[in-house]
């Protein structure tokens, strides 16, 4: 693909995968995106990385590795579905409390309905809000999570600096990102599987190709690995580090508020 990486904070702000759009014109097509996917937005991501990003997730709540005590809270950003705090409140053994927050409605509609049907309600609080204005006071949560959101933000340092200013002294941030595959010949197979077969998939499966052509690009156009941590480093975050999952396809970002 011809399309570069952002290396640069700033850099995916007008960025609607491969387009350049205006200013502030970003974040009403990303809505438009996942209210088109929201039903099937769990199935595709089974299809979309033959579920391996289960795993994945499964490695972000090991490593974030939550307290077994009632008064500890999770912010998870861009979750509206619930996958990722369900999984620590279970890890928890049901005594964290989880605020799920996301800017679609549709997306927080279905994770809405799969707490009740999971008996986790009471456990979780779900805010439709804007990632890079969180209506939260200052030093709110012990830990923040975020998985396969923070590259539809459209200032994604701003949504870093609200990360840092809602978590308490200690707190813990914890982002996984599609990333920068670093295996040869991997990459080809991985580049050309996500630009070909991805959006047929969501066509048959979602009823909508062009939604999953724009995750697709978007996933190309997020700033590598070194520059993405650079980017936790610039919004005060500590002791920043990654691993990589699949040969990078998918990369857990870890930062401390120290």
């Amino acid at each position: 693909m011809s399309e570069q990486r952002t290396s640069a904070i700033g850099g995916m702000e007008t960025s609607f995968g491969f387009r350049n759009v205006g200013e502030g014109e970003k974040q009403p097509l990303v809505n438009d995106v996942f209210h088109r996917v929201a039903g099937r937005y769990d199935v595709m991501n089974d299809l979309m990385s033959a579920g391996m990003h289960r795993l994945w997730k499964d490695a972000l709540v090991a490593w974030l590795n939550p307290p077994k005590r009632g008064d500890w809270k999770v912010l998870d950003v861009a979750g509206g579905t619930g996958d990722i705090a369900f999984r620590i409140i279970r890890a928890s053994d049901g005594n964290a409390h989880a605020t799920v927050l996301d800017i679609n409605g549709s997306m927080l509609e279905v994770g809405r309905e799969r707490a009740e049907k999971q008996h986790l309600r009471e456990n979780v609080d779900f805010v439709e809000a804007n990632a890079e204005q969180l209506p939260f006071a200052d030093e709110s949560f012990d830990a923040y999570t975020i998985a396969f959101g923070i590259r539809n933000v459209p200032k994604i340092e701003a949504a870093l600096t609200e990360a840092y200013r809602v978590l308490k002294p200690g707190g813990r941030f914890l982002c996984l990102e599609f990333s920068e595959v670093d295996v040869p010949f991997l990459d080809r197979v991985y580049e050309a599987w996500s630009f070909n077969a991805i959006p047929r998939i969501g066509q048959i499966v979602a009823g909508a190709g062009e939604p999953y052509s724009y995750l697709v690009e978007s996933i190309r156009k997020f700033p590598n690995q070194p520059n993405f941590a650079a980017m936790v480093k610039a919004a005060g975050f500590e002791r920043v580090t990654w691993r990589n999952y699949s040969g990078g396809i998918a990369a857990l970002y870890s930062g401390w508020k120290l």
